[in-house]
């Protein structure tokens, strides 16, 4: 159903015309020689730019639930909603 656009009679010609353009350069870019060409993924010689996880404050169970109508142990306790 979302596939289903409703376009003016403008519309439906303006993009038309677009994808017949984007299609067009498409077709360019399939023209080229690409044999020469390496193959590569990421731009930068970096391999991963993240730093390893490290918990910074460890979760207090007791502080967590202390407002907590019922509990569970360290768990919240809610109505059973599944029949």
């Amino acid at each position: 159903m979302l596939a289903r656009l409703r376009l003016t009679a403008d519309e439906e010609s303006a993009l038309t015309g677009q994808l017949e353009q984007i299609l067009t350069y498409m077709d360019q870019l399939n023209q080229l020689d690409t044999t020469n060409v390496e193959l590569f993924s990421h731009s930068t010689e970096k391999l991963n730019a993240l730093r390893e996880d490290q918990v910074s404050n460890q979760p207090n169970a007791d502080a967590l639930l202390a407002n907590a109508p019922e509990r569970d142990d360290t768990f919240f306790r809610v109505p059973k909603i599944i029949e």
